[in-house]
């Protein structure tokens, strides 16, 4: 599995980025986290607003900062 967190690096960014980790972590998943920062590929998973959160490709989260058992819900 692997996730994708997109956005510019700002603070959401960073923060949804960790929640995704301890969301991985509760799990016992194996997945690798992804930051794509650069906005002509976020552009290309027709993204407008950052941060956002894409699981093996799909977009799932645009604009907001999921929590971490949001994000749990979403891998399940």
């Amino acid at each position: 599995m692997k996730i994708q967190i997109l956005g510019g690096g700002c603070a959401n960014c960073k923060r949804l980025e960790e929640n995704a980790k301890e969301a991985i972590k509760a799990l016992g998943i194996n997945a690798e986290i992804e930051k794509i920062t650069d906005f002509n590929q976020i552009m290309n998973y027709g993204v407008m607003m950052t941060p956002a959160l894409a699981v093996d490709g799909i977009v799932k989260s645009t604009g907001k900062v999921l929590t971490k058992e949001q994000i749990i819900n979403l891998l399940k």
